[in-house]
């Protein structure tokens, strides 16, 4: 049985590719998923991937976590400035967290400096694009004992 890692997507990431791809770039979340899916496959991760623009449903998502996921990669969009809730639930959860923006938010607008994410994620990687994802896999995987395979 394959360590599983929950990869939750917030508010307006279902609009990748078509929202602001100045910002944000022009990969579609659903190539960012199976990019991801690929890559937790060569890691021996099971990924499930998910995206919702409710945030108490995102909330479920990490409850559900608890005793089951073996780590959480989040990008929760514009929750990270906002939602206490969010923070709580991932503390709430015992499962060590990854945050992830596509961005670089401290290069933005300076409401999107603050994170409360941040305060329950094991570390934040932000302005890599897609790449912060595959990053995060990795990063996931390296605090659950297991090392990663060796990059080519």
């Amino acid at each position: 049985m394959r360590p599983i890692v929950l990869v939750l997507n917030g508010p307006n990431l279902n609009l990748l590719g078509l929202r602001e791809p100045h910002i944000y770039g022009r990969d579609t979340l659903a190539g960012i998923k199976a990019m991801v899916e690929a890559w937790g496959e060569s890691f021996g991760l099971e990924v499930e991937f998910h995206q919702s623009n409710h945030e108490g449903e995102l909330i479920d998502w990490i409850h559900a976590a608890r005793g089951r996921a073996a780590g959480i990669i989040i990008n929760a969009g514009a929750f990270t400035h906002t939602s206490i809730a969010l923070m709580d639930a991932l503390l709430a959860s015992e499962v060590p967290a990854i945050e992830v923006h596509l961005s670089n938010i401290f290069q933005r607008e300076a409401f999107r400096h603050h994170s409360y994410i941040a305060l329950a994620a094991k570390g934040v990687i932000c302005g890599l694009g897609v790449q912060g994802y595959l990053l995060a896999l990795e990063a996931v995987k390296g605090l659950i004992g297991q090392d990663p395979p060796p990059r080519n």
